[in-house]
Parts: C-alpha cells; sequence; structure tokens
C-alpha cells in the first residue's frame, strides 16, 4: 500500500482533533475529484511499519487529546489497499482505547466485498460513495456531494 500524506494533526477530516491518512489507488475517478494525484496505486510513499508505528504512537499521545484516525484517499478500501487498512484499523482497535475510526470511499456499503466489510466492521462512520460533480454542495458536513452517506455503523 501507497500514501500520499499523513497529518498527525487534522481538525478538518472528521470531527475533533485527529490524525488522518490519505492513500493511494482509486478506480472511481470521479469527475472533479479535489484529490486526483492520489489515483495511482504507485503513486505516493510506501506505507511503512514505521509509519504505521508512529501513527498508532500519534493516536495515543496524552499531549494532544485526539479523537481518532481518519483514512481518505484514494480509496481506503480498494482492493490492493485492504491488507494494509486492515492490519492499521485491527491495531488501531486494540492498542488505542476510545478512538474511533472513519473511512472515506467511493463504494457503497451495500455493494462491498467480503473482504471490504471485514475492514468496515471495525470501524464507526463510513462516508461512502462517489463524488458526484453534479450533486456538490459545499455546506455538506465531511462529504462533497449529496448522494454521499454518513453511515454511523458503532456508537
Amino acid at each position: 500500500m501507497n500514501y500520499h500524506k499523513y497529518y498527525p494533526i487534522d481538525v478538518v477530516n472528521g470531527p475533533g482533533t485527529r490524525c488522518t491518512l490519505f492513500v493511494s489507488g482509486c478506480e472511481h475517478q470521479c469527475k472533479g475529484c479535489y484529490n486526483k494525484s492520489t489515483w495511482r496505486l504507485d503513486s505516493g510513499f510506501p506505507f511503512t511499519q514505521e509509519l504505521e508505528d508512529h501513527i498508532i504512537e500519534n493516536l495515543n499521545d496524552t499531549r494532544i487529546k485526539r479523537r481518532g484516525l481518519s483514512l481518505s484517499g484514494g480509496d481506503p478500501l480498494h482492493p490492493q489497499n485492504l491488507d494494509g487498512i486492515l492490519h492499521l484499523v485491527q491495531r488501531v482497535r486494540h492498542e488505542c482505547e476510545g478512538k474511533d475510526i472513519w473511512i472515506w470511499t467511493g463504494y457503497e456499503l451495500a455493494t462491498l466485498t467480503p473482504a471490504q466489510r471485514q475492514v468496515v466492521d471495525l470501524i464507526d462512520v463510513l462516508v461512502d460513495g462517489k463524488y458526484e460533480e453534479s450533486l456538490r454542495d459545499p455546506a455538506l458536513l465531511w462529504r462533497g456531494s449529496s448522494n454521499q452517506i454518513i453511515h454511523e455503523l458503532k456508537s
């Protein structure tokens, strides 16, 4: 898995202060996408064990009260990202008490594969659906177009 950017402190991609990882690879390639540079799977940088450990350390750092982890891209649920994302999400669940996990994906919840579902079963919020430029609405919170749905999976 590759990634484009990691923000150890982010207040834009989900509620509260978060750690946010933008992964590489998206087969949806939505017209009007603001993050086209992440579409290619081989773009960006290799996601290493060192970066994964750093994310876990950041989430557990008590000097900054982080609410959780946001995963975007590209698409975290791209088939070639699933192993890396699943491992990261499992570590957050086991090592970071009280942190929520949000994922943004172009895939729709009802059409997820069993492998994608394995990841989604471990997260708190899924924002799903392709970005539709004709349905763009800047007033929407945490999504770009009105067809995208925020699914609260755990409370």
